[in-house]
C-alpha cells in the first residue's frame, strides 16, 4: 500500500488500547497518521501513558440523548474545522465507534472505516455504519444483527477478541501492584464500573452496588484487595462511601492488574474481555442485552454472569489461602493486530 494519510479518533479510553497497535504498524510503514482525542475518561491520561502523539478536541456532554446531540454537532464542527487547517487532505478516517468522525469524513468526503463489538448501541450504529464504508467486528457478531444499521455489504469480520490482538505484544509488569501499595501475598480483585453515560446503559445497576458493599465487607475479613477502576470523576466521588477499596485517581496499567488478579468483575465489556484473554476468571453484572461476543464467551465458559452479589461470597471462599493465583490459566491467544489494520484500511485499498 503506497503512503497514505490516515486520521484516528479516540473517544473513550478503551479505544486508545485497541488503535495503539494499530498506530504503530501504520508508523512502521510508514504512513502519516494523525490521532484526534475527545477529553473523556482517561482517554487522554491513557495517550500520554501510551506516549502517542495527539490533539485534543472536544468533551463528553452528558448523558442526555439531548446532550449527546448537541455534542456531536459541536465536536464535529471542530474536527472539521481542525481538518480543514491542514496543508494536505486525508486518505482515511477510522475510529472505535466515534460517531464524531464518521460524520465528519462524509463531510470531507474522506473514506471511512469504524470499528465497534457490541452490536446493540444502536443509535451510534445507525450513524456509524450507514456513512463508514467498511464495518469491522468480531466474527461472533451475527452479521444480521447489524443490516437494520446499513451495515448490509460493508462488513469486514475478524476472529477472537479485539483484546486478543492489542495485547498481543503485552506481558504483565507487577509494579502496579507496589504503585497501588497491595502486597503479593493479598489477591486481589479488580472492579470496573458501568458505563453510566452510555445510551445502552441507562439505568442503576443495583447488583453492581450490592457487589461493592460485598467486597468492602471483605477486605476486612478475607486476605483480598479491591480495585475500583471508575469511569468518571463523579463514579469515585460515589465510591469514597466505601473506605476499604482501592480507587485510583489516574489513569493505571490496568492489564498487568487484570494478569495479576483472582478474580474480575466488570459491569462493562472491555475489562472483562481484557480478563478473557489473560486468562484471568471474570464475572460480567452487565444488566443491558448481550452482545453476541458475551454470548460466545458465556456459552464457552470463559465469561460468567452474576445475577445474585451472593455468588460473590462462595468466589471468595473458594480463594486460596495466600495470594497465589487460583487454578491454571488457560494459555493465552496472541494475535496479530496487523489484521485489524489491513481491514481497517481495506476502503482505500478497494
Amino acid at each position: 500500500m503506497p503512503t497514505v494519510r490516515v486520521w484516528i479518533d479516540l473517544t473513550n479510553s478503551p479505544h486508545v488500547l485497541v488503535m495503539r497497535p494499530v498506530i504503530e504498524a501504520l508508523n512502521a510503514d510508514g504512513h502519516e497518521v494523525a490521532v484526534t482525542a475527545r477529553d473523556f475518561a482517561q482517554t487522554l491520561q491513557l495517550l500520554d501513558r501510551f506516549a502517542i502523539p495527539h490533539v485534543a478536541i472536544g468533551r463528553h456532554r452528558g448523558e442526555r440523548l439531548s446532550a449527546k446531540a448537541t455534542g456531536l454537532v459541536s465536536r464535529t464542527s471542530a474536527l472539521l474545522r481542525w481538518a480543514r487547517r491542514r496543508d494536505a487532505p486525508f486518505d482515511l478516517a477510522t475510529g472505535h465507534g466515534s460517531n464524531d468522525i464518521t460524520v465528519a469524513a462524509a463531510l470531507l468526503r474522506v473514506p471511512c472505516s469504524t470499528m465497534f463489538d457490541y452490536e446493540f448501541a444502536a443509535v451510534q450504529h445507525q450513524i456509524n455504519c450507514r456513512l463508514a464504508k467498511t464495518v469491522v467486528v468480531p466474527a461472533a457478531i451475527p452479521p444480521e444483527r447489524l443490516f437494520g444499521y446499513g451495515a448490509r455489504g460493508k462488513i469486514a469480520a475478524y476472529e477472537g477478541l479485539k483484546e486478543e490482538y492489542y495485547l498481543a505484544d503485552f506481558d504483565p509488569d507487577p509494579e502496579v501492584l507496589f504503585e497501588l501499595g497491595i502486597s503479593p501475598d493479598t489477591h486481589v480483585v479488580v472492579v470496573r464500573t458501568p458505563p453510566e453515560l452510555a445510551l445502552y446503559h441507562r439505568f442503576t445497576n443495583d447488583l453492581f452496588g450490592e457487589v461493592l458493599t460485598r467486597l468492602n465487607a471483605a477486605t476486612q475479613e478475607r486476605s483480598v484487595s479491591v480495585v475500583v477502576l471508575a469511569r468518571t470523576p463523579a463514579q469515585r466521588e460515589r465510591l469514597s462511601g466505601f473506605p476499604d477499596l482501592i480507587v485510583p485517581e489516574r489513569a493505571i496499567d490496568a492489564q498487568s492488574l487484570v494478569a495479576y488478579a483472582s478474580l474480575v468483575i466488570s459491569a462493562g465489556g472491555t475489562m472483562n474481555r481484557e480478563a478473557v484473554a489473560l486468562g484471568t476468571p471474570v464475572m460480567t453484572t452487565f444488566q443491558g442485552r448481550l452482545g453476541g461476543v458475551d454470548e460466545a464467551l458465556i456459552a464457552d465458559g470463559r465469561l460468567r454472569a452474576m445475577t445474585d452479589a451472593r455468588d460473590l461470597d462462595g468466589l471468595l471462599a473458594a480463594l486460596p489461602p495466600s495470594g497465589a493465583l487460583p487454578g491454571v490459566r488457560p494459555p493465552r491467544i496472541r494475535r496479530d493486530p496487523r489484521v485489524l489494520v489491513d481491514l481497517l484500511t481495506s476502503p482505500i485499498k478497494s
